[in-house]
């Protein structure tokens, strides 16, 4: 197990004071903090390399362009890609989603009738996207339920595939309710029916082991910023035999070949699915947040995280009235709420205490409305929360629960 009482002065956000206290920050599920390894690959970028890549000679391009294609490539190790070429940099999960819809509208391959199958647990950005493409292409949105501990119903997952099923597109953990999706198993149905498979890891990226050729999936996307890197930077994964069949989206710089008036050829992966200037900076401090974790130890990080997800659970047990989402096994989130206290209330006295969680609805109105609850209190975890944010959770959560009641 790492030390994380010396892992948290990796993290310099983490040390100050909010209304008098110790900052606890338990909203990792929407954004985590930067360790100085991250910020110190920023910096460096900028101070040392910073030029335009791939179509300079001269010796700061060269450096800079080095830096990029090693980003590349420490992803496609840390997700065991067949390639480098597999790994297409975007500006995060949402755009990689996009990308990969509009893709396949462009390329003919849904036509109307088809069906594309999605999961009550969809953040909006895995809902709107197929949402879009079914307006464009005649295809029909297709939704798993869920049972009321927040994990999918498997018999109506089974039933819901047909040879009609074109895509699941599904998230491996829920980020409001932290439920774990066994993705794998749902893969092995939706490739027998002849789908492709989209997972979205936007929260599975932090918390757990990733690799696209076990999996057996199509499709994988995540944010960097979810992950310990900068907002701005994302990463769509996709079967490179799929992604050389399938047009391109935008058109601009480095995605082509050679450009005439009368037509244009288009540039081999991974170039043909990143036109203009990408975030350079970004992708080489992602790949300075992976070094990171895989040097504490993704195991390692999943146990103590879900060693604090179950203590949290135990000490809000005694709060009166409270009610927690999802099943007992979770990754990465907590959710409740507490009869007769209003979640947005309830955030803004925890706020006042120090404590920073989530509140709402966390981009998932369609789960919310399954539930019929406008929102929850969501407190996420990351490697460096402790023990100590736990119980400061807890005993700010009656407090501020016996001043609303």
């Amino acid at each position: 197990m790492f030390q994380q009482d010396a892992l948290i002065h990796e993290f310099p956000i983490l040390d100050q004071t909010i209304q008098g206290r110790p900052l606890i920050y338990l909203d990792n599920a929407a954004t985590t903090q930067k360790p100085l390894a991250v910020l110190l690959a920023s910096r460096h970028y900028y101070e040392a390399i910073n030029a335009n890549i791939h179509r300079g000679t001269h010796h700061l391009a060269r450096l800079a362009t080095d830096s990029f294609e090693k980003a590349r490539q420490t992803v496609a190790k840390h997700l065991n890609a067949a390639s480098s070429d597999e790994v297409i940099f975007t500006s995060g999960t949402t755009d990689g989603i996009n990308l990969v819809a509009n893709v396949l509208s462009l390329s003919g391959r849904i036509q109307p009738g088809d069906e594309v199958l999605i999961s009550t647990l969809e953040h909006h950005s895995n809902i709107v996207p197929w949402q879009m493409l079914c307006e464009r292409t005649g295809a029909i949105l297709k939704v798993i339920p869920c049972h009321e501990d927040g994990t999918l119903d498997q018999d109506a997952f089974h039933a819901l595939l047909n040879p009609r099923t074109k895509l699941l597109s599904l998230t491996w953990i829920s980020n409001s309710f932290g439920t774990v999706n066994p993705v794998e198993e749902m893969a092995q149905a939706a490739k027998a029916v002849g789908a492709w498979v989209m997972i979205d890891a936007a929260q599975a990226i932090a918390h757990t082991h990733i690799d696209v050729r076990a999996l057996g999936i199509d499709f994988l996307v995540f944010s960097g910023h979810k992950v310990y890197a900068p907002t701005g930077i994302g990463v769509l994964w996709g079967r490179a035999d799929l992604l050389n069949a399938l047009p391109p989206w935008r058109g601009g710089g480095e995605m082509i070949a050679e450009v005439t008036f009368e037509k244009t050829t288009y540039n081999a992966l991974p170039f043909k699915y990143e036109a203009g200037t990408p975030n350079i900076e970004g992708a080489i401090a992602l790949a300075a947040a992976l070094d990171f974790i895989n040097g504490l130890g993704l195991t390692s990080i999943q146990e103590h995280e879900q060693a604090l997800i179950r203590s949290t659970a135990e000490a809000l047990a005694s709060v009166p009235g409270i009610r927690f989402f999802g099943p007992d096994a979770r990754a990465g989130a907590l959710s409740f709420n507490v009869e007769g206290v209003h979640h947005y209330d309830l955030g803004t006295l925890l706020d006042q205490m120090g404590v920073a969680v989530r509140t709402g609805h966390h981009c998932c109105q369609p789960l919310m409305a399954r539930f019929g609850i406008s929102g929850t209190v969501r407190a996420s975890f990351a490697l460096y929360n402790s023990q100590r944010d736990v119980e400061a959770l807890a005993s700010a959560t009656l407090k501020a629960v016996s001043m609303l009641r």
